[in-house]
């Protein structure tokens, strides 16, 4: 079912008796990137994705996001929906608003699964690439931007064995609205750092990162590991900075051992 909150795409899956989990997608995708974790786990629990503002099928408005803005998204998504203790899901640009999300509104959620991120905001070199990414777009156009962007995301193995379907990934992502990628990015590096929050989660938190993600490599992930009080760590093999959609079997089978062994 879709639906619209606040002039947001919301895509809801499963019945509205069961615990829900919300998907928060990465930079530049939408919310079919969860759509293997949805068709799984939609059959247990309230599956609800979304599109991020300005990606996807939401609206840009006037592309000047920031990532409070991207967490007031989620909570009014909390709001609409009256969902109480949810388990939150992040991936990449979605684990900087879970981070976030988490930061602020805690008792919100009853745990939470973070794929391939970190919780530090960016050095000044990663905040000077975010601003040539924005400039590039201007000049060139955002699909030399997004072909470059989404083909460091992935691992060698999804690209030369699935290579119609990392084809079909480029090309819907260079069809978004410019002003809202450019919108991500200016979020992105503007974003605070959720570091010392790490050690105040007292929610179960599962950590996935890909073998190869060049992004977010495991010993950035396994730091947070560490620095949080009840959390799980599993590495996809062969996989990059895009594990949902690289291994979702993998993946999915993670993310069920974490939930049954916290009886969520």
């Amino acid at each position: 079912m879709r639906k619209t909150i606040n002039g947001l795409s919301v895509f809801i899956s499963g019945s509205n008796d069961s615990k829900a989990i919300i998907f928060v997608h990465g930079f530049p995708f939408d919310h079919t990137m969860w759509q293997a974790q949805v068709d799984e786990f939609g059959k247990y629990y309230l599956c609800v994705s979304y599109d991020i503002r300005g990606l996807g099928e939401s609206p840009v408005g006037d592309g000047q996001f920031t990532m409070e803005s991207f967490v007031d998204d989620i909570e009014m998504i909390l709001d609409e929906l009256k969902l109480s203790k949810t388990i939150l899901c992040g991936l990449s640009m979605g684990g900087y608003i879970s981070l976030r999300a988490l930061e602020k509104m805690q008792e919100r959620f009853s745990a939470a699964i973070l794929c391939d991120t970190r919780s530090e905001a960016d050095n000044n070199e990663g905040k000077l690439k975010r601003a040539a990414g924005i400039k590039r777009i201007n000049t060139e156009g955002l699909e030399p931007f997004a072909k470059e962007f989404i083909t460091n995301c992935f691992g060698q193995d999804f690209k030369q064995n699935k290579k119609d379907d990392f084809e079909k990934i480029i090309e819907k992502s260079s069809h978004f609205n410019p002003v809202g990628v450019k919108g991500g990015l200016l979020a992105m590096l503007s974003r605070s750092d959720t570091t010392t929050n790490l050690g105040k989660i007292n929610i179960p938190a599962l950590l996935i990162c890909g073998e190869q993600d060049a992004l977010t490599p495991p010993p950035v992930m396994m730091d947070m590991f560490h620095r949080i009080n009840k959390a799980y760590f599993v590495e996809i093999p062969k996989a990059g900075h895009m594990t949902p959609i690289e291994d979702p079997h993998v993946v999915n089978e993670a993310i069920r051992d974490f939930l049954i062994k916290n009886n969520l």
